[in-house]
């Protein structure tokens, strides 16, 4: 039995990935019960975040608790142990939906208001902030990540390479970013002291000496670097024209890549400017109609296109004959669905940084244009901090022609992530500026720590990065280093102010290690990109040791190179305090997958991300709880695994073939067979004796039942809130692998 009631947590998301927890989790719960663990959900999803935060507009039976605020205790108790499924990072779009959805289910949560104009609508906005963007995974993440593709998922891979798009020495393929005027070239940085300790204030002072309190009671401790920097409209906005323009004398496609899911603020902000400065002519034209109707560039083209119906036909005919008329005018736009003509600029969070860049390289630098074929492109990234990567990789690639997967080495991570670290945690001290003057970073003591000038419309960014965490980070590198032999780089730029910063710190704190015959070095971005791609590409292996946004970006970028998708990453999170935190790879691709389902009842999402993160979660739990039955059952289930892969019982993206459903009877059937052969443990042994003889003599009558029920659409009753009982019912439609797992 467990001690101290320890248990593991399991998370009920989003989108596909909550289509096949309705399938999954009730496998889980009879296998884990047969080993005396107990198992806990905790809704995160978008539409039980909302519920959980307006509390006081919904009746007793629809409110529910705040399962994000719950695991942000949990993950700092030692007892943690943590199964964490892709969620929604919601847009404003999204967040309207959800909203909408919900109202229409008889929950009166408020509309959300673009522009507060009283204190309940601040009020209100205040609480949709806290759902906005990625708001899970700052508050969880209490430790630093661990991210490497398996063995049984590269093996895999070497012995079935998936399909790489061809490169070609003349490809007009490149990377456009900012060489004055952004984040990265503005940034100062310092670290802060026992003198400078203590709650600060960011302040903004106006040129004719107002100010302006934008954050108080910040608090700073001793060891913790910050920074700040400003995004200048002006340079931002000059910057788009001349790519643009560049975009459309090459006969390239025009895109942007940005994050505005997690970088909820910011990136919103420099979306709207591309939006508006590519269709200049429609929003200067149409300024006055579009103000009445609330429209903003920021939230895309799609929300425009909704808003405008509320107008005349005659008025709506002719703004979309102006935005037609910018089409022809301006570069053609990469699509995000060529068959729909939805485009880069439609949604916020249609095109996400980490996942279409790593894609478009894939695809030899090319993406989906409005004649749905490939085409070379030109791919915008503003912000210059971390644009480096991809061009560098481009110009590998451009070189030595395209990665082959059977033979190509692995690129692990090791990414400073815990308390909010780095940008990902700069979003309640991100601020748009209206006005012209200086935003100050002032100490307790009242010391200036950071100054940056600003002018109207540009926005400051400060950053934190706190002293336990970057030690810890460090430590977890050498252990990772030490455990793998493998040449472990820190990607660090001693000429950018936050990295200089860094680097002194990771000096420090490698010399209080005995790191005899580890290669670790110091390298910048550019240098370390090369590194890295030389290494994969001659077969061999390094460890990228990363802030926060280069985890997440090349945890995505190597992956997709390597196997195809970076759903298939052994994520592990080493909680500061002890715990354990399992995620289960990326939901990217989650809402295409929803809409095959609803069109066809044929669900292709992968859950080997979950199984993934299961095994470490029962290995974690059973050295904790001297629980043997748990680690059989993790030993067992990483048996099944490489059977299911070597198999090829992964979901198919056709309807009448396996889908998730199918996948998860395969992973069930192997995992039973596994334990029933093993000798550790008698019980368990004599119990999935009796379920493996059963599932293997039913295999093809359960698989048929599977199969039967696809080509015909479903109704979940809900896009955000499914009912649970009907799609429980539709997620599990053979009553013979039902009564299967009924018998454990």
């Amino acid at each position: 039995m467990s001690q101290n009631n320890e248990k593991i947590t399991y998370t009920i998301t989003d989108e596909a990935p909550r289509l096949a927890t309705y399938s999954f989790l009730p496998i889980v719960k009879k296998f884990l019960g047969s080993a005396n663990i107990p198992l806990e959900t905790k809704n995160i999803s978008l539409a039980g975040r909302i519920i959980a935060n307006f509390p006081e507009y919904l009746t007793e039976d629809q409110r529910q608790p705040n399962a994000l605020e719950e695991l942000g205790v949990l993950v700092k108790k030692p007892e943690a142990n943590i199964i964490k499924l892709p969620n929604i990072s919601a847009s404003v779009p999204q967040i309207k939906a959800a909203v909408k959805e919900l109202q229409e289910k008889g929950y009166n949560i408020p509309d959300y208001p673009d522009e507060p104009k009283n204190d309940e609508e601040k009020a209100i906005m205040a609480k949709f902030n806290i759902v906005k963007g990625s708001a899970v995974n700052p508050v969880i993440r209490m430790g630093n990540a661990d991210r490497r593709v398996p063995t049984p998922v590269k093996n895999y891979a070497k012995a079935h390479p998936h399909t790489m798009g061809e490169w070609k020495k003349d490809s007009k393929a490149h990377v456009a970013t900012m060489d004055h005027g952004d984040l990265h070239l503005n940034e100062i940085s310092t670290t802060i002291t026992d003198q400078t300790a203590g709650n600060s204030t960011i302040e903004f002072i106006d040129k004719n000496g107002n100010k302006t309190v934008l954050k108080k009671n910040l608090k700073l401790i001793p060891g913790e670097v910050i920074d700040a920097s400003v995004m200048e409209k002006q340079a931002l906005r000059a910057f788009l024209e001349k790519e643009i323009k560049d975009a459309k004398e090459q006969n390239i496609l025009f895109s942007v890549h940005l994050k505005a899911t997690m970088m909820k603020v910011s990136d919103p902000i420099i979306f709207g400017h591309v939006v508006s400065v590519y269709f200049k002519d429609v929003f200067e034209k149409h300024a006055d109609t579009f103000k009445q109707l609330g429209i903003s560039p920021r939230n895309g083209l799609g929300e425009l296109y909704i808003k405008i119906q509320a107008l005349p036909e005659e008025k709506q005919k002719e703004i979309k004959d102006d935005i037609q008329a910018c089409y022809e005018k301006q570069p053609k736009l990469a699509m995000v669905d060529s068959d729909r003509g939805i485009t880069n600029l439609h949604v916020p969070s249609d095109v996400i940084i980490d996942a279409s860049m790593p894609a478009a390289i894939r695809n030899g630098g090319k993406m989906w244009g409005p004649d749905g074929k490939l085409h070379d492109t030109k791919f915008t990234i503003p912000d210059s901090s971390y644009s480096q990567v991809f061009q560098t990789t481009i110009d590998f690639c451009k070189e030595h022609g395209k990665f082959n997967p059977a033979t190509m080495g692995t690129v692990q991570n090791i990414g400073l992530m815990a308390e909010k670290a780095e940008e990902y945690g700069s979003h309640d001290k991100t601020f748009e500026i209206h006005g012209e003057g200086v935003v100050r970073v002032i100490s307790e003591s009242k010391e200036v720590l950071l100054e940056r000038p600003v002018k109207d419309g540009d926005f400051f960014r400060m950053c934190q990065a706190k002293d336990l965490p970057i030690q810890d980070w460090v430590k977890l590198a050498v252990k990772r280093a030490k455990a793998t032999g493998f040449t472990t780089v820190f990607w660090l730029d001693e000429n950018r102010a936050h990295d200089a910063e860094l680097i002194k710190k990771v000096q420090k704190y490698l010399a209080g290690y005995d790191t005899t015959g580890l290669d670790i070095r110091i390298m910048d971005l550019k240098s370390a990109t090369q590194f890295a791609c030389e290494q994969i590409k001659a077969g061999k292996n390094t460890i990228a040791v990363t802030g926060n946004v280069l985890r997440d970006y090349l945890t995505d970028l190597f992956p997709i190179l390597e196997v195809g998708t970076s759903a298939k990453m052994l994520s592990i999170v080493p909680l500061m305090n002890g715990g354990g935190l399992f995620e289960t790879g990326a939901g990217g691709s989650a809402p295409k997958h929803v809409k095959q389902f609803l069109k066809e009842n044929h669900l292709r999402w992968d859950s080997l991300g979950e199984f993934l993160a299961l095994s470490p979660s029962l290995t974690h739990f059973g050295e904790r709880n001297n629980n043997s039955k748990a680690l059989i059952l993790a030993e067992t289930l990483e048996e099944a695994i490489e059977k299911y892969l070597n198999n090829n019982k992964s979901p198919s993206r056709k309807v009448n073939e396996i889908d998730n459903r199918g996948s998860h009877f395969y992973l069930t059937m192997y995992w039973a067979q596994a334990l029933a052969a093993q000798s550790k443990d008698k019980e368990l042994k004599e119990k999935f004796t009796k379920v493996a003889k059963f599932l293997t003599d039913n295999e093809s009558k359960i698989f048929k039942e599977l199969l039967e029920v696809q080509g015909s659409p479903v109704d979940l009753k809900g896009y955000y809130k499914p009912d649970d009982e009907i799609a429980e019912k539709i997620c599990r439609p053979s009553e013979t692998f039902n009564s299967a797992i009924e018998m454990i």
